[in-house]
Protein backbone atom coordinates (compact mmCIF):
# COMPACT_ATOMS: atom_id res chain seq x y z
CA UNK A 1 0.00 0.00 0.00
CA UNK A 2 1.09 3.51 -0.72
CA UNK A 3 2.60 5.26 2.29
CA UNK A 4 3.95 8.68 3.10
CA UNK A 5 6.83 9.96 5.15
CA UNK A 6 6.30 10.19 8.87
CA UNK A 7 7.15 13.29 10.89
CA UNK A 8 8.85 11.12 13.50
CA UNK A 9 12.60 11.47 13.86
CA UNK A 10 14.82 9.13 11.89
CA UNK A 11 16.91 6.52 13.63
CA UNK A 12 20.57 6.23 12.74
CA UNK A 13 22.19 3.36 10.92
CA UNK A 14 24.44 2.80 13.91
CA UNK A 15 21.39 2.48 16.15
CA UNK A 16 19.88 -0.10 13.83
CA UNK A 17 23.06 -2.14 13.80
CA UNK A 18 23.42 -1.87 17.57
CA UNK A 19 19.86 -3.13 17.98
CA UNK A 20 20.52 -6.11 15.73
CA UNK A 21 23.72 -6.87 17.51
CA UNK A 22 26.69 -6.64 15.19
CA UNK A 23 28.08 -5.29 11.98
CA UNK A 24 30.27 -6.87 9.35
CA UNK A 25 33.30 -5.05 7.94
CA UNK A 26 32.94 -3.54 4.50
CA UNK A 27 34.71 -5.30 1.67
CA UNK A 28 36.61 -3.46 -0.99
CA UNK A 29 34.10 -1.63 -3.19
CA UNK A 30 34.60 -4.00 -6.13
CA UNK A 31 33.71 -6.98 -3.95
CA UNK A 32 30.60 -5.51 -2.33
CA UNK A 33 27.50 -7.61 -3.19
CA UNK A 34 24.35 -5.72 -4.13
CA UNK A 35 20.77 -6.24 -2.96
CA UNK A 36 18.27 -4.90 -5.49
CA UNK A 37 15.15 -3.80 -3.60
CA UNK A 38 11.91 -3.07 -5.50
CA UNK A 39 9.51 -1.39 -3.07
CA UNK A 40 6.66 1.10 -2.69
CA UNK A 41 7.91 4.68 -2.52
CA UNK A 42 8.61 6.18 0.91
CA UNK A 43 8.23 2.78 2.58
CA UNK A 44 11.61 2.31 4.30
CA UNK A 45 14.09 4.62 5.99
CA UNK A 46 17.61 5.27 4.81
CA UNK A 47 18.77 4.39 8.31
CA UNK A 48 17.33 0.87 8.04
CA UNK A 49 18.94 0.41 4.63
CA UNK A 50 22.25 1.76 5.93
CA UNK A 51 21.99 -0.54 8.93
CA UNK A 52 21.57 -3.59 6.72
CA UNK A 53 24.48 -2.49 4.55
CA UNK A 54 26.69 -2.20 7.63
CA UNK A 55 25.64 -5.60 8.93
CA UNK A 56 26.01 -7.54 5.68
CA UNK A 57 28.89 -5.63 4.12
CA UNK A 58 26.76 -5.05 1.03
CA UNK A 59 25.10 -2.29 -0.95
CA UNK A 60 21.33 -1.81 -1.35
CA UNK A 61 19.97 -0.32 -4.58
CA UNK A 62 16.37 0.81 -4.07
CA UNK A 63 13.90 1.19 -6.94
CA UNK A 64 10.39 2.48 -6.16
CA UNK A 65 6.96 1.82 -7.63
CA UNK A 66 3.52 3.33 -7.06
CA UNK A 67 1.15 0.38 -7.54
CA UNK A 68 0.98 -3.40 -7.46
CA UNK A 69 0.13 -3.36 -11.15
CA UNK A 70 3.32 -1.46 -11.95
CA UNK A 71 5.38 -3.90 -9.89
CA UNK A 72 3.75 -6.98 -11.44
CA UNK A 73 4.16 -5.66 -14.98
CA UNK A 74 7.87 -5.09 -14.35
CA UNK A 75 8.33 -8.63 -13.03
CA UNK A 76 6.47 -10.11 -16.00
CA UNK A 77 8.70 -8.13 -18.35
CA UNK A 78 11.84 -9.75 -16.97
CA UNK A 79 12.23 -7.97 -13.65
CA UNK A 80 12.07 -11.31 -11.85
CA UNK A 81 15.75 -11.69 -12.76
CA UNK A 82 16.61 -8.07 -11.95
CA UNK A 83 15.36 -7.64 -8.37
CA UNK A 84 16.17 -9.54 -5.17
CA UNK A 85 13.28 -8.42 -2.95
CA UNK A 86 9.84 -7.11 -3.93
CA UNK A 87 7.00 -5.92 -1.69
CA UNK A 88 3.65 -7.06 -3.15
CA UNK A 89 0.34 -6.64 -1.35
CA UNK A 90 -1.12 -9.87 -0.03
CA UNK A 91 -3.74 -10.39 -2.73
CA UNK A 92 -1.05 -10.20 -5.43
CA UNK A 93 1.09 -12.97 -3.93
CA UNK A 94 -0.96 -15.95 -5.25
CA UNK A 95 -1.06 -14.47 -8.76
CA UNK A 96 2.68 -13.86 -8.86
CA UNK A 97 3.41 -17.31 -7.43
CA UNK A 98 1.09 -19.08 -9.88
CA UNK A 99 2.78 -17.31 -12.78
CA UNK A 100 6.16 -18.56 -11.60
CA UNK A 101 7.44 -15.11 -10.70
CA UNK A 102 8.25 -15.86 -7.04
CA UNK A 103 10.45 -18.51 -5.47
CA UNK A 104 9.59 -20.46 -2.31
CA UNK A 105 11.33 -19.12 0.78
CA UNK A 106 13.91 -21.16 2.68
CA UNK A 107 12.57 -20.72 6.21
CA UNK A 108 15.73 -22.16 7.71
CA UNK A 109 17.46 -18.96 6.61
CA UNK A 110 14.84 -16.73 8.26
CA UNK A 111 15.00 -17.58 11.99
CA UNK A 112 13.22 -14.32 12.89
CA UNK A 113 10.01 -15.70 11.36
CA UNK A 114 9.16 -16.81 14.89
CA UNK A 115 8.85 -13.12 15.83
CA UNK A 116 5.64 -12.83 13.80
CA UNK A 117 2.20 -12.94 15.37
CA UNK A 118 0.71 -16.43 14.86
CA UNK A 119 -1.98 -15.08 12.49
CA UNK A 120 0.77 -13.85 10.17
CA UNK A 121 2.67 -17.16 10.18
CA UNK A 122 -0.08 -18.94 8.26
CA UNK A 123 -2.16 -16.33 6.39
CA UNK A 124 -4.95 -17.37 4.04
CA UNK A 125 -3.40 -15.61 1.04
CA UNK A 126 -0.10 -17.54 1.40
CA UNK A 127 -0.38 -20.61 3.67
CA UNK A 128 2.66 -21.06 5.91
CA UNK A 129 4.31 -18.00 4.34
CA UNK A 130 5.55 -20.19 1.49
CA UNK A 131 6.32 -17.32 -0.89
CA UNK A 132 6.10 -14.18 1.23
CA UNK A 133 6.65 -12.72 4.68
CA UNK A 134 4.54 -9.87 6.12
CA UNK A 135 6.19 -6.44 6.07
CA UNK A 136 3.48 -4.04 7.33
CA UNK A 137 -0.28 -4.22 7.67
CA UNK A 138 -3.18 -1.84 7.96
CA UNK A 139 -6.80 -1.12 7.18
CA UNK A 140 -8.79 0.80 4.59
CA UNK A 141 -11.55 3.07 5.84
CA UNK A 142 -13.31 6.38 5.36
CA UNK A 143 -11.89 9.81 6.18
CA UNK A 144 -14.30 12.74 6.36
CA UNK A 145 -14.63 16.33 7.53
CA UNK A 146 -17.02 16.40 10.52
CA UNK A 147 -17.51 20.17 10.16
CA UNK A 148 -19.24 19.51 6.83
CA UNK A 149 -20.80 16.08 7.24
CA UNK A 150 -22.44 15.86 10.63
CA UNK A 151 -22.60 12.51 12.44
CA UNK A 152 -22.62 10.20 9.40
CA UNK A 153 -23.26 6.49 9.92
CA UNK A 154 -20.19 4.25 10.01
CA UNK A 155 -21.13 3.00 6.59
CA UNK A 156 -20.16 3.00 2.92
CA UNK A 157 -23.35 5.02 2.49
CA UNK A 158 -21.22 8.13 3.02
CA UNK A 159 -19.98 7.48 -0.53
CA UNK A 160 -22.95 5.82 -2.20
CA UNK A 161 -26.09 7.32 -0.64
CA UNK A 162 -26.67 10.91 -1.81
CA UNK A 163 -28.89 11.51 1.22
CA UNK A 164 -25.88 11.14 3.54
CA UNK A 165 -23.75 13.65 1.60
CA UNK A 166 -25.90 15.61 -0.85
CA UNK A 167 -23.67 18.66 -1.21
CA UNK A 168 -19.99 18.37 -0.33
CA UNK A 169 -17.30 17.28 -2.82
CA UNK A 170 -16.01 13.72 -2.48
CA UNK A 171 -13.75 11.41 -4.46
CA UNK A 172 -13.24 7.72 -5.06
CA UNK A 173 -9.59 6.66 -5.35
CA UNK A 174 -8.76 5.40 -8.83
CA UNK A 175 -6.57 2.49 -7.82
CA UNK A 176 -6.90 -1.01 -9.26
CA UNK A 177 -10.61 -1.30 -8.49
CA UNK A 178 -10.48 -4.04 -5.88
CA UNK A 179 -11.36 -1.87 -2.88
CA UNK A 180 -13.78 0.24 -4.89
CA UNK A 181 -15.88 -2.63 -6.26
CA UNK A 182 -15.67 -4.37 -2.89
CA UNK A 183 -16.96 -1.30 -1.04
CA UNK A 184 -19.90 -0.95 -3.43
CA UNK A 185 -20.65 -4.67 -3.05
CA UNK A 186 -20.59 -4.33 0.72
CA UNK A 187 -22.98 -1.37 0.59
CA UNK A 188 -25.35 -3.35 -1.64
CA UNK A 189 -25.35 -6.25 0.80
CA UNK A 190 -23.23 -8.69 -1.22
CA UNK A 191 -20.35 -8.60 1.24
CA UNK A 192 -16.97 -6.98 0.89
CA UNK A 193 -15.46 -10.04 -0.78
CA UNK A 194 -18.09 -10.39 -3.49
CA UNK A 195 -16.91 -12.67 -6.28
CA UNK A 196 -19.83 -13.21 -8.68
CA UNK A 197 -19.97 -11.47 -12.05
CA UNK A 198 -23.51 -10.26 -11.39
CA UNK A 199 -22.41 -8.70 -8.09
CA UNK A 200 -19.46 -6.94 -9.71
CA UNK A 201 -21.71 -5.56 -12.43
CA UNK A 202 -24.22 -4.28 -9.86
CA UNK A 203 -21.39 -2.65 -7.91
CA UNK A 204 -20.00 -1.12 -11.10
CA UNK A 205 -23.41 0.33 -11.96
CA UNK A 206 -23.63 1.88 -8.49
CA UNK A 207 -20.24 3.54 -8.92
CA UNK A 208 -21.19 4.79 -12.40
CA UNK A 209 -24.37 6.32 -10.94
CA UNK A 210 -22.31 7.80 -8.11
CA UNK A 211 -19.93 9.56 -10.48
CA UNK A 212 -22.90 11.33 -12.11
CA UNK A 213 -23.69 13.17 -8.88
CA UNK A 214 -22.89 16.91 -9.04
CA UNK A 215 -20.65 16.80 -5.95
CA UNK A 216 -18.54 13.87 -7.21
CA UNK A 217 -15.05 15.33 -7.70
CA UNK A 218 -13.57 12.45 -9.67
CA UNK A 219 -11.47 9.31 -9.48
CA UNK A 220 -8.29 10.47 -7.80
CA UNK A 221 -5.07 8.70 -6.82
CA UNK A 222 -4.35 8.33 -3.11
CA UNK A 223 -1.75 11.10 -2.88
CA UNK A 224 -3.90 13.92 -4.32
CA UNK A 225 -6.95 12.58 -2.46
CA UNK A 226 -5.07 12.87 0.82
CA UNK A 227 -3.85 16.37 -0.03
CA UNK A 228 -7.35 17.49 -1.08
CA UNK A 229 -8.78 16.22 2.21
CA UNK A 230 -6.13 18.09 4.19
CA UNK A 231 -6.69 21.32 2.25
CA UNK A 232 -10.48 21.13 2.55
CA UNK A 233 -11.14 20.82 -1.19
CA UNK A 234 -13.09 17.60 -0.60
CA UNK A 235 -15.02 16.31 2.39
CA UNK A 236 -14.93 12.51 1.98
CA UNK A 237 -12.56 9.87 0.62
CA UNK A 238 -11.33 6.40 1.39
CA UNK A 239 -7.96 6.28 3.15
CA UNK A 240 -5.41 3.97 4.72
CA UNK A 241 -5.26 4.18 8.50
CA UNK A 242 -1.49 4.74 8.50
CA UNK A 243 -1.79 7.79 6.26
CA UNK A 244 -4.31 9.29 8.68
CA UNK A 245 -2.05 8.44 11.61
CA UNK A 246 0.83 10.27 9.93
CA UNK A 247 -1.14 13.44 9.31
CA UNK A 248 -2.61 13.29 12.83
CA UNK A 249 0.95 13.14 14.13
CA UNK A 250 2.11 16.18 12.16
CA UNK A 251 -1.12 18.09 12.80
CA UNK A 252 -2.04 18.51 9.14
CA UNK A 253 -5.40 16.72 9.40
CA UNK A 254 -6.33 16.95 13.06
CA UNK A 255 -9.80 18.21 12.06
CA UNK A 256 -10.63 15.01 10.12
CA UNK A 257 -12.18 11.77 11.36
CA UNK A 258 -11.70 8.16 10.27
CA UNK A 259 -13.87 5.05 10.59
CA UNK A 260 -14.10 1.45 9.39
CA UNK A 261 -17.45 0.87 7.61
CA UNK A 262 -19.79 -1.51 9.40
CA UNK A 263 -20.57 -3.48 6.22
CA UNK A 264 -16.96 -4.65 6.04
CA UNK A 265 -13.65 -3.37 4.74
CA UNK A 266 -10.12 -4.47 4.00
CA UNK A 267 -7.31 -5.58 6.22
CA UNK A 268 -4.28 -5.53 3.95
CA UNK A 269 -0.78 -6.84 4.31
CA UNK A 270 2.24 -5.78 2.32
CA UNK A 271 4.76 -8.58 2.09
CA UNK A 272 8.38 -9.28 1.23
CA UNK A 273 9.03 -11.84 -1.49
CA UNK A 274 11.94 -13.01 -3.64
CA UNK A 275 11.51 -13.05 -7.44
CA UNK A 276 11.94 -16.41 -9.13
CA UNK A 277 15.28 -15.59 -10.74
CA UNK A 278 16.62 -13.09 -8.22
CA UNK A 279 20.36 -12.51 -8.76
CA UNK A 280 21.17 -12.63 -5.02
CA UNK A 281 18.59 -14.84 -3.24
CA UNK A 282 20.82 -15.55 -0.23
CA UNK A 283 21.27 -11.83 0.38
CA UNK A 284 17.51 -11.41 -0.02
CA UNK A 285 16.89 -13.95 2.75
CA UNK A 286 19.32 -12.05 4.98
CA UNK A 287 17.42 -8.83 4.31
CA UNK A 288 14.04 -10.39 5.12
CA UNK A 289 15.44 -11.79 8.37
CA UNK A 290 16.92 -8.37 9.20
CA UNK A 291 13.55 -6.63 8.76
CA UNK A 292 11.98 -9.22 11.08
CA UNK A 293 14.34 -8.27 13.91
CA UNK A 294 12.26 -6.88 16.79
CA UNK A 295 13.98 -3.48 16.89
CA UNK A 296 14.14 -3.04 13.12
CA UNK A 297 10.47 -3.99 12.78
CA UNK A 298 9.57 -1.39 15.40
CA UNK A 299 11.69 1.28 13.71
CA UNK A 300 9.93 0.52 10.43
CA UNK A 301 6.46 0.94 11.93
CA UNK A 302 7.44 4.01 13.95
CA UNK A 303 8.44 5.58 10.63
CA UNK A 304 5.55 4.39 8.45
CA UNK A 305 2.84 4.68 11.12
CA UNK A 306 1.44 1.29 10.07
CA UNK A 307 0.93 -1.73 12.30
CA UNK A 308 3.74 -4.23 12.62
CA UNK A 309 3.07 -7.96 12.05
CA UNK A 310 6.06 -8.53 14.33
CA UNK A 311 4.92 -9.57 17.81
CA UNK A 312 8.41 -9.06 19.20
CA UNK A 313 8.36 -5.43 18.01
CA UNK A 314 5.26 -4.38 19.93
CA UNK A 315 7.05 -3.29 23.10
CA UNK A 316 9.13 -0.80 21.09
CA UNK A 317 6.26 0.90 19.24
CA UNK A 318 5.52 4.51 20.11
CA UNK A 319 2.72 7.07 20.12
CA UNK A 320 -0.29 6.61 17.88
CA UNK A 321 0.76 3.05 16.98
CA UNK A 322 -0.67 2.00 20.33
CA UNK A 323 -4.14 3.45 19.60
CA UNK A 324 -7.26 1.92 18.05
CA UNK A 325 -6.60 3.78 14.80
CA UNK A 326 -3.65 1.48 14.11
CA UNK A 327 -4.57 -1.54 16.23
CA UNK A 328 -8.30 -2.18 15.70
CA UNK A 329 -10.56 -3.27 18.54
CA UNK A 330 -12.09 -6.75 18.67
CA UNK A 331 -15.33 -5.24 17.36
CA UNK A 332 -13.54 -3.55 14.48
CA UNK A 333 -11.68 -6.77 13.67
CA UNK A 334 -15.02 -8.40 12.89
CA UNK A 335 -15.39 -5.93 9.99
CA UNK A 336 -11.98 -6.64 8.47
CA UNK A 337 -11.37 -9.05 5.60
CA UNK A 338 -8.46 -9.97 3.38
CA UNK A 339 -9.26 -9.38 -0.28
CA UNK A 340 -9.38 -12.74 -2.01
CA UNK A 341 -6.98 -13.10 -4.95
CA UNK A 342 -8.34 -13.11 -8.49
CA UNK A 343 -6.71 -15.27 -11.11
CA UNK A 344 -7.01 -16.21 -14.75
CA UNK A 345 -10.32 -15.50 -16.47
CA UNK A 346 -11.81 -14.06 -13.27
CA UNK A 347 -8.98 -11.53 -13.04
CA UNK A 348 -9.42 -10.49 -16.68
CA UNK A 349 -13.19 -10.12 -16.25
CA UNK A 350 -12.76 -7.96 -13.17
CA UNK A 351 -10.31 -5.67 -14.96
CA UNK A 352 -12.73 -5.29 -17.87
CA UNK A 353 -15.52 -4.28 -15.51
CA UNK A 354 -13.35 -1.78 -13.63
CA UNK A 355 -12.03 -0.28 -16.86
CA UNK A 356 -15.61 0.29 -18.01
CA UNK A 357 -16.33 2.15 -14.76
CA UNK A 358 -13.44 4.55 -15.33
CA UNK A 359 -14.41 5.38 -18.92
Amino acid sequence: MRVFSSPLKFITAAAVVAAVGFSAPRSAQADVPTLNLFIWSSYITEAIIDGFELQCGCKVVETDYESNAEMAAKLKAGGDSQYDVVVPSSYYVPELADEGLLQPLDHSQIPNLTNLFPKFQNPTYDPNDKYSVPYQWGTTGIVYDPAKIKNPPDSWSILYDPKVNPNYPFVIPKGEGRDQIASACAYLGYGFNCSEQSQWIAAAKLIVETKKRPNFAGFVDETPARDQMKSGLIAVSTAYNGDIASCYADGSCKNLKFFLPKEGTEIWVDTMAIPAHAPHPDLALQFINFILNAHVGADLSNFNQYASPNQASQQYLTGILNTELITPTDEDNKRLQFLKPLQGAQYKLFNQIWTSVLQ
